[in-house]
């Protein structure tokens, strides 16, 4: 064993209080100087991550407590980035159970915690934010405990030490009954109950690679636990395959580096046991193995959960197509999304019907949803379609659908509104429990049934309600599903909006745009309650008249757009709908822009 060294990595639900955690075992682990500012979430160091206050992509730390290099790996918490937490599990030999100490264990939790448990990790259970004045502690413990027996958990797992901690006051206890003062009992349990990795310096290297990195300088690096011997700068080494034996490439080590801190250290050598990341002269993908070349032994990868969701990425061929991208040609489309699956393997890509098209399946509506905000800042311009979930048949021909488990934390007045709402899209209630205040209900629902769903529950539940989901199952269809009860308002012609013709369109139901707005025909630039597509001119100009009465030229009050965000621009979208999105622009559209054609479309639907 090599006693010196622990790999552990934090997983939880979102909004748990993972990156919390680990920003305050960052700080008594003494990565920072004792006068330097440290930002909250110090390791949510991409952009949208600390815009949207979430987990992202997986990422690498280390401190030491007293002798012992710590390793840990921060994970995402939310369920459409749940092949994040898949493939990094792989590097540890343990993990923190984090659970809020007032919402205990929630579907992410269950998910994530099997995740470690298939791979007979040790875990600690750290009950976190017990400073909650409505924190539940004994109960929590309880249904973290029922939770590891409902998961077949092993007798050393079952006896999981507890720890109570507040990552935002940065102390924790083995007591409920005791406020801690300092991060020490978790740094103790972490040295004494995590099992140190294998010490097998003697023998031919071997690295599992479990996330890949493009340096600008070096290229590809691969992200990896050496398992067995001690791998050094300028080695030869052989790149192979678990699911594919036959492929081998050689390639040389070029470069070496291991985790201090948040930062990364030039290293001569790695010894086994010890996370590291390693620059190659050759292509290397998450999954693969880095072997001496006299002594080739692929090892095994963890399986990764299949994507449930897919849309249409395609070129831009809208009237304003190219005016505000920078990469905007089905070669730059193809190479972006082709090399987003390379890094991330919970995303499938594929070649659509056309050259322009391409078939992109994910997690969630989440998990695309942030491809495209990053593809829109990196300078792409493209549209994509309506999210569609992915249908299976099983052995006799029967269609079968995702189902998710969904659980929801409302205030009681809520609760007939969303259990209403839940039989409308096909929800099938399992239970329901009060926990404090609040009404906590579970169901199973198809996953089309929560598109466009989280706006209207957070309108339902004032804003006030929590809701969170995980992918359950295949199962039996469950039938039409009722998706949106709003038509769109579409813009007659090309030019920009005025007040005047806004004034007139307001009263046929909610808009999308401002005055002085460029639009073209056939662009949604409102939605109408009703239910029915209605073409409005918003683009219309007050006609100018010699004679003007008394009045006749008061200023247009205007009620404020209704602007959506891409996440809630992708809920509202129909089936004959596209999202444009440009680096300035998100605007929703027709697929067939001319409204005579579309009128003769809809007409032919309606009676076939």
């Amino acid at each position: 064993m090599n006693k010196n060294i622990r790999n552990i990595a934090i997983i939880a639900h979102v909004d748990h209080g993972k990156t919390s955690l680990v920003n305050e075992l960052l700080k008594q682990g003494q990565v920072f100087r004792k006068n330097q500012a440290v930002a909250d979430r110090v390791m949510d160091s991409n952009a949208l991550e600390r815009e949207r206050g979430i987990t992202i992509l997986a990422k690498n730390a280390s401190f030491f407590y007293k002798d012992t290099k710590v390793n840990v790996i921060d994970t995402p918490g939310h369920a459409d980035f749940g092949g994040e937490v898949e493939r990094v599990l792989k590097m540890t030999d343990g993990v923190l159970l984090v659970v809020d100490a007032f919402e205990g264990p929630m579907p992410q939790t269950r998910f994530v915690l099997s995740k470690a448990l298939e791979l007979n990790l040790k875990v600690i259970i750290v009950i976190n934010k017990i400073d909650r004045p409505d924190a539940r502690l004994t109960e929590v413990a309880d249904e973290v405990l029922e939770l590891l027996m409902e998961l077949n958990a092993s007798e050393v797992q079952l006896d999981s030490p507890i720890i109570y901690a507040s990552a935002r006051e940065g102390i924790a206890s083995t007591d409920p009954n005791m406020r801690g003062s300092d991060m020490i009992p978790l740094f103790e349990t972490i040295i004494n109950h995590i099992d140190p990795p294998k010490n097998e310096n003697v023998g031919e290297v071997q690295v599992l690679v479990s996330a890949t990195e493009h340096s600008d300088f070096l290229g590809k690096m691969a992200v990896g636990r050496v398992e067995r011997g001690i791998l050094n700068v300028g080695d030869n080494i052989v790149i192979c395959d678990y699911y594919d034996k036959e492929k081998q490439t050689k390639a040389k080590v070029t470069a070496l580096y291991e985790f201090e801190g948040m930062n990364r250290v030039s290293a001569n050598k790695i010894e086994a046991g010890d996370i590291a990341l390693i620059g190659l002269n050759s292509d290397v993908r998450i999954g693969n193995t880095i072997c001496d070349a006299t002594r080739v032994e692929p090892l095994e990868f963890v399986k990764i959960s299949e994507p449930s969701v897919e849309m249409t990425f395609m070129v831009n061929d809208s009237p304003f197509a190219g005016k505000e991208g920078k990469f905007v040609t089905s070669r730059h489309l193809r190479e972006r999304l082709y090399k987003e699956a390379d890094r991330d393997l919970s995303l499938r890509v594929k070649d659509g019907e056309t050259t322009e098209r391409f078939i992109v399946a994910g997690r969630g509506e989440m998990h695309l949803s942030i491809l495209i905000e990053n593809m829109r800042r990196e300078g792409y311009e493209f549209q994509v379609s309506m999210p569609k979930v992915l249908y299976k048949r099983d052995s006799n021909g029967k269609l079968l659908e995702p189902i998710d488990k969904l659980v929801v934390d409302v205030k009681e007045e809520s609760i007939g509104t969303v259990m209403e709402k839940m039989g409308l899209r096909k929800g099938e209630l399992i239970q329901m429990t009060p926990v404090g205040a609040r009404m906590r209900a579970e169901f199973y629902i198809p996953s089309r049934g929560l598109f466009g769903y989280k706006s209207e529950f957070l309108t339902d539940t004032k804003g006030e309600g929590i809701m969170s989901s995980v992918f359950d199952r295949y199962d039996e269809y469950r039938g039409e599903i009722i998706r949106r009860n709003m038509g769109s308002l579409i813009a007659f012609e090309t030019g920009d909006s005025t007040a005047y013709g806004l004034a007139n369109a307001e009263g046929r139901g909610t808009l999308f745009v401002g005055a002085g707005v460029p639009v073209y025909g056939g662009m949604v630039v409102g939605e109408n309650p009703r239910g029915e597509d209605l073409v409005i001119n918003i683009c219309k100009k007050k006609a100018l008249t010699n004679m003007r009465a008394s009045g006749s030229d008061e200023t247009v009050r205007l009620s404020p757009p209704k602007i959506l965000s891409l996440e809630a621009s992708l809920e509202f979208l129909a089936d004959d709908e596209l999202l444009e999105v440009t680096p300035k622009s998100i605007r929703m559209r027709k697929i067939e822009l001319d409204h005579v054609k579309r009128g003769r479309m809809s007409f032919h639907a309606k009676n076939d």
